[in-house]
């Protein structure tokens, strides 16, 4: 065999080999949720979803507390959300989130051990302020979360802070070259799924209130400015969406009419609710503890890290396969009397 037989044939197996390496190997599952021949099928690697559980899996409950007692607010100073817990049921909230979000540092990532009434550690302000927007999720988003809900730990999963959070890309610089204004794209974005894609999505749509669209209803030049580069924007949060949730674009929208919501999959609206919800907490929750937090937890920008999909469902199609922890943990929804959260535990059954 000739030298450039021998170059012919290990350039053919390295190529090959390349277009092999972006493949995924057989077999693999398909969900079909919608008509044959529509594309409306959900395909997943059994062996990545099953690599992926363990990070779903919910902590064992914390035993119960015994009932009855004084309530918390009574017996502890400066306790201003949860304070209508009988002290034995806010003891064991307090031990729950220390393992849920610092196992390894214990109460004194939150409290100075010589008065835990102070708040003179920040994360003992950011805390209060995380629990009040739990609380205030389970109670006032049941449109997203349903009866699921949230804990600390639907975010958290043992972490000080959550894995993925986000800050507001920094401005680049204008060039008057011939490389122009790359209008954040035309770089590999994780945010927009490895793409070159716009690579900070979220604050326009997570942040602020821009409309997400693909294109207009209206002729140019009326004010419309549903462009194709507008486009781009919305198509790099839908790449975060998916990946978020595991999921292609026909979990949430139908193949044949991608804009249509009256056939599209009953998943799409509760997507919609999903994004204002995120908006909200962003704006009313994180946003306004940028002062609290140090300069070595801010973003390039300044701002505070803040949510968004991959927060809470780090790849799965419902956070924690929809596994629910509230029943366990009732003050997650309100603060509530001993008597109220035997209730609740009961009902939940």
């Amino acid at each position: 065999m000739s030298f450039n037989q021998r170059t012919l044939l290990t350039w053919v197996a390295l190529s090959a080999a390349s277009l092999l390496a972006g493949c995924e190997r057989p077999p693999i599952e398909a969900v079909q949720n919608g008509f044959r021949g529509t594309g409306m099928v959900q395909v997943y690697n059994p062996r990545i979803v099953a690599k992926d559980i363990p990070n779903h899996v919910v902590p064992e409950a914390v035993p119960p507390a015994a009932p009855g007692g004084p309530a918390a607010s009574r017996v502890y100073q400066n306790v201003k959300v949860l304070g209508d817990l009988s002290v034995g049921e806010f003891s064991r909230t307090m031990v729950a989130m220390t393992a849920w979000v610092a196992p390894e540092q214990g109460c004194t990532y939150c409290h100075n051990p010589q008065n835990f009434a102070s708040d003179e550690i920040y994360t003992k302000v950011v805390a209060r302020k995380m629990l009040q927007m739990t609380q205030k999720i389970n109670a006032d988003y049941k449109s997203h979360v349903v009866e699921t809900g949230v804990t600390c730990y639907t975010c958290h999963r043992g972490n000080n802070i959550p894995k993925d959070v986000w800050f507001t890309a920094k401005p680049e610089a204008r060039s008057d070259g011939l490389i122009g204004d790359r209008a954040g794209q035309n770089t590999v974005s994780i945010a927009g799924a490895y793409s070159s894609l716009p690579e900070d999505p979220f604050t326009p749509y997570l942040l602020g209130a821009q409309d997400i669209r693909i294109n207009g209803e209206t002729a140019l030049p009326t004010g419309n400015r549903h462009s194709i580069k507008q486009a781009e924007w919305t198509y790099s949060l839908m790449s975060h969406m998916s990946t978020s949730l595991g999921v292609n674009c026909t979990y949430c929208h139908n193949s044949r009419s991608f804009a249509s919501w009256e056939t599209s999959p009953p998943q799409r609206v509760t997507a919609w609710y999903g994004i204002r919800m995120v908006r909200d907490i962003n704006n009313e929750f994180m946003t306004p503890l940028t002062s609290v937090f140090p300069a070595h937890r801010l973003g390039p920008t300044g701002d505070v890290g803040k949510a968004n999909c991959l927060t809470c469902h780090q790849g799965a199609y419902k956070p924690l396969y929809g596994k629910s922890m509230l029943k366990d943990y009732p003050a997650m929804v309100s603060a509530v009397v001993p008597e109220q959260a035997s209730a609740m535990k009961v009902a939940s059954k």
